[in-house]
């Protein structure tokens, strides 16, 4: 039984056949929610998601680097991958200030939107850019990345917001709701998870195979590989089709001929802008360079690219008592999340067959 699983259904639950389940996860939701509605199914997706978090992705990860010896490499990639996140936040900072300045934004206009962009430039790494894990040669690269986007998500960036919050309401009186425990303990607890693989692994020397034995260890590889899957499906269900609206495309294009004179959709245009073209294209053109003179491997270039055009994650929601726009920040989500879910795929597939 445990040959069956390991050389039968773990293979057509990994790697790219995991793809497909973004598309069942977005029709079976279409389906279901024609009997239950769709507000009960984000409801339930939302405990899902959390589950998901919490007891299948650290799981994956701690395998992953239980698995792999942690080296100079892991670690150049680590301090790489730290540089890239601050690069993307000092950009989208640097270039919140250009639009301020360009839309002529004022006092609490101008504080709300440099929060917005600044927390949205934040990426679905632990849900849409799980499909990485699914790519072997990629798979630590991508826990490293993931780790460090999920500590910056969650600690470093409510830190800075909460920062600024107090400032702006400091004589208003008003109080923060803080971020949700179990997002503010998130970061720490999946660093455990990597750091516990990493010091087993640099003991012992050992796989996990040879830890826990042929039977156990097929079961832990089942078990951790359900999750893509079900992230995937968790990323599909999530995307709602009333969202698909010719009317707000417009909008977002700056193609609408009826004169909108709020600042919602310039909002949202410039987070657009931001997070799906300069942000992505200027880490691409840099890397590419480095790759081409043979400074870095290709798997370094696939996760790194691939990541930056990931989409802004939907649990910046969360974030919306720190002092950031509701409704632009939902639109973002929204969009790059259909922009963005087709680019990744393409990519994956793309790197995996070219190297």
């Amino acid at each position: 039984m445990f040959q069956t699983i390991d050389t039968v259904i773990i293979p057509y639950i990994s790697g790219l056949w995991t793809l497909p389940w973004i598309l069942v996860g977005f029709i079976a939701t279409i389906i279901i929610a024609k009997f239950t509605g769709r507000e009960k199914i984000d409801t339930i997706m939302k405990k899902i998601g959390l589950i998901l978090l919490y007891f299948f992705v650290p799981v994956l990860i701690f395998r992953i680097f239980l698995n792999t010896p942690f080296g100079h490499n892991e670690i150049q990639f680590a301090i790489t991958v730290s540089g890239i996140i601050l690069f993307m936040y000092l950009l989208a900072f640097g270039y919140a200030k250009y639009q301020v300045k360009k839309q002529k934004l004022k006092s609490e206009k101008k504080d709300l939107f440099i929060k917005t962009m600044l927390t949205n430039q934040g990426r679905s790494s632990a849900f849409i850019g799980s499909m990485m894990l699914a790519i072997d040669a990629w798979r630590v690269y991508a826990a490293i990345f993931m780790a460090l986007v999920g500590i910056a998500l969650f600690a470093i960036i409510p830190y800075i917001l909460s920062y600024l919050h107090k400032k702006d309401t400091k004589q208003s009186g008003k109080n923060i709701k803080a971020l949700p425990w179990f997002l503010k303990l998130y970061p720490w607890y999946l660093l455990i998870f990597v750091l516990a693989g990493i010091v087993v692994q640099l003991f012992t020397g050992q796989k996990s195979v040879d830890l826990i034995g042929y039977d156990i260890d097929v079961l832990l590889k089942f078990y951790t590989a359900i999750t893509i899957p079900a992230a995937l499906y968790y990323v599909g269900a999530g995307i709602h089709p009333t969202d698909l609206k010719i009317s707000e495309l417009k909008k977002l294009l700056g193609l609408d001929k009826e004169k909108d004179t709020s600042d919602h959709w310039k909002w949202v245009r410039s987070i657009f802008f931001l997070t799906v073209i300069i942000t992505p294209v200027l880490i691409s053109l840099f890397f590419l360079g480095f790759y081409s003179l043979g400074f870095i491997s290709s798997a370094w270039l696939a996760v790194i690219i691939i990541n930056a055009f990931l989409p802004i994650t939907s649990t910046n929601m969360f974030l919306l008592p720190y002092g950031i726009d509701k409704k632009s920040t939902a639109h973002v989500v929204t969009w790059t999340t259909l922009v963005c879910v087709p680019i990744v795929v393409a990519l994956i597939a793309f790197f995996d067959l070219i190297f």
